[in-house]
């Protein structure tokens, strides 16, 4: 069977008329893409340079953004400060804070919780601070849940329902050795996923690491670049009551460098049955910061890591009250 304007067994010709639709279709369609580019171009220079919510230090053109917690002696959140009582300090110069404001934007939590054998007696309470908090989620937030013992294991994924974090929590029983190390790096790169800007971390654990692979060294590098908040409930038993192995009594030197590197802060707690309440104020903490904003006096766009210090001055008479920030940023690279 032949068809028309074909030869069997060879390529069909393409007439001259055929030619020129295809050559002139192909002329439109590279002029409404470059038109196109054209009309797109500069909005995506506004959307660059649109700020956004804060978790940690960023750098958009030459503007330097830093989150601050303060709490007083009871760890209480502190609002209502003015921007006078700030100071900030760039590789220990001070800088013109010339953006001040309060920040409550939604939130990516990450629950780590200790499912190790020494959490048999404490993890009812541990279960309920993380549902007090949970319970005071805003519209927005989304949660993650890594349980770790031995093994590090991700029981609940990135989500927005409170209820798929509580129903997990159910399912976790205490057992093995304590391999916290691994579970932090674990949650850290686990917030890859996270929607929101604002990234934080809380973790429910009594004591230090047996068992993981990663060092104390590798970790405190990866959150110093990690772009996450570290806040730690240390149910810690340090009376002596009993005699502790040597990563027990270091525990609580862990977990405040971690957090503190961070921007978070370490909660210790004195009775199991203060978990709860202590969650509540990790929560308002998250939720009342404030955001400083510099344009540093010396640009460097080196992509190096340069410190910053915050220095918040005190009130005669007044209750003492304590900063937390994150220590420090790498520079972007031309």
């Amino acid at each position: 069977m032949r068809f028309p304007d074909e030869d069997y067994g060879r390529a069909p010709r393409i007439t001259r008329r055929t030619f020129m639709s295809i050559l002139l279709c192909c002329c439109c369609l590279l002029f409404t893409c470059g038109l196109g580019l054209a009309q797109t171009g500069g909005n995506d220079i506004q959307l660059h340079l649109k700020p956004e919510p804060l978790s940690s230090i960023r750098v958009h053109s030459d503007l330097v953004q830093i989150p601050v917690t303060v709490l007083d002696h009871d760890d209480q959140s502190v609002a209502g400060l003015e921007r006078e009582r700030f100071k900030v300090f760039e590789d220990r110069v001070e800088q013109v804070i010339s953006h001040f404001a309060m920040e409550d934007a939604p939130i990516t939590i990450g629950f780590v919780l200790d499912a190790s054998a020494s959490m048999r007696d404490k993890l009812p309470q541990s279960r309920e601070a993380v549902v007090k908090f949970l319970n005071a989620a805003n519209a927005g937030d989304e949660f993650f849940l890594v349980q770790f013992n031995d093994q590090v294991e991700l029981a609940a994924d990135v989500t927005t329902s409170t209820e798929d974090v509580k129903r997990q929590l159910m399912f976790i029983r205490p057992t093995g050795r304590t391999a916290l190390l691994d579970a932090i790096q674990f949650a850290v790169r686990g917030m890859r996923k996270a929607s929101n800007a604002r990234r934080a971390l809380i973790i429910v654990s009594d004591g230090g690491d047996n068992c993981s692979r990663y060092t104390v060294s590798e970790l405190k590098n990866l959150v110093r670049e990690a772009d996450v908040q570290i806040y730690a409930l240390g149910i810690f038993d340090l009376s002596g009551g009993r005699s502790l192995a040597p990563e027990e009594l270091a525990g609580p030197a862990l977990l405040r460098a971690v957090a503190k590197q961070s921007g978070g802060h370490l909660f210790e707690i004195e009775n199991i049955n203060q978990l709860p309440e202590v969650a509540a104020k990790i929560g308002e903490a998250l939720r009342t910061q404030y955001v400083l904003g510099y344009a540093p006096k010396a640009v460097q766009r080196d992509g190096k890591y340069h410190r910053v210090e915050v220095k918040l001055a005190q009130t005669k008479g007044s209750r003492k009250l304590q900063a937390s920030w994150r220590r420090g940023y790498y520079a972007p690279v031309e």
